[in-house]
């Protein structure tokens, strides 16, 4: 069966074939990360997934690590208010993924003993867990056969065997086809081809500056036999950030972040010039359970002392 059954493939090459070398070059280049090695165990694994959710790794490495010093179980962040997961989250971005962890961490804890489950279904069912986490930590962890879809693996399918580009902006039903076609038969083997496609789009196929020249499957790959065409589809999103409502959200929660106790308004309010949107971004974060207003009118973390 050629990858052409799946898409609307400009490339004839059987799946197999793109395996090994893809896998051997990840034995040889592949980064040496906390979360790859034995002793990270499936909470360590579960923990990057979530942390790595659209952030570098460079930004994420110091916070990894704190938090596996502080939290080395599920249960240990179990026991904590969620204001310390946020907390602790410091200025990765995105702190919903903090609250996210620690109720995954509460139901790991309460419904399977303090142990990341190692069933898809089971994982699925895990608040704050999506597909992606779920195939992730089965695969990674656990070297079970799953399709593992993060934007680098979409980037090295889309060109090797679709020859575009760029994948869709949002993942598509033919992005999971093709994925599932593409996995090696064995469990084992298909975990290290996730992982390997993952870090080679991480290294060389990236967004911008792709290095085919080093590309273990360079002569394989579709949209290089075509020319390398220019994206053609929809313009692809932009990641704004100087003010905006995320930017003033990130100025709040800094504050509360940092504060041994409840803050009073007022000093919230010095951190925003427009009251309007200011008012917008706390409003926001309380509604998300980022943030408390306590009836004295201060705000805090929550469930913070």
């Amino acid at each position: 069966m050629t990858a052409t059954t799946a898409t609307t493939s400009t490339s004839t090459t059987p799946p197999t074939a793109l395996h090994t070398p893809v896998i051997d070059w990840f034995d040889e280049h592949a980064r040496d990360l906390p979360w790859r090695r034995p002793e990270a165990g499936a909470w360590g694994v579960m923990v990057s997934e979530f942390m790595l959710q659209q952030t570098p790794v460079s930004r994420v490495l110091p916070v990894y690590e704190e938090w596996l010093r502080r939290w080395p179980r599920p249960a240990d962040l179990a026991a904590e208010p969620p204001g310390e997961a946020v907390r602790a989250w410091g200025r990765l971005g995105y702190p919903r993924r903090a609250l996210r962890l620690h109720n995954a961490a509460a139901a790991i804890a309460e419904r399977h003993g303090g142990e990341v489950p190692t069933d898809h279904h089971q994982l699925l069912a895990l608040p704050g867990i999506g597909e992606y986490t779920a195939a992730a930590v089965a695969s990674f962890a656990y070297g079970q056969r799953h399709a593992v879809l993060d934007t680098n693996v979409r980037r090295v399918f889309a060109r090797v065997v679709t020859g575009t580009e760029y994948p869709p902006n949002a993942t598509t039903a033919a992005e999971r086809k093709l994925a599932r076609l593409l996995l090696p038969e064995d469990p084992a083997t298909a975990a290290r081809w996730a992982a390997a496609t993952m870090e080679l789009g991480a290294l060389l196929c990236t967004a911008r500056g792709p290095e085919c020249a080093k590309c273990p499957i360079a002569d394989l790959c579709a949209w290089r036999g075509a020319g390398s065409p220019a994206h053609e589809g929809p313009p692809r999103r932009g990641q704004t950030y100087a003010g905006t409502d995320r930017q003033v959200r990130g100025k709040l929660l800094a504050v509360l972040r940092e504060a041994s106790g409840p803050v009073e308004r007022a000093v919230l309010d010095r951190v925003w010039h427009d009251p309007e949107q200011r008012n917008r971004a706390l409003n926001g974060l309380v509604g998300d359970g980022l943030a408390e207003r306590l009836p004295d009118g201060r705000y805090r973390l929550p469930g913070a002392v």
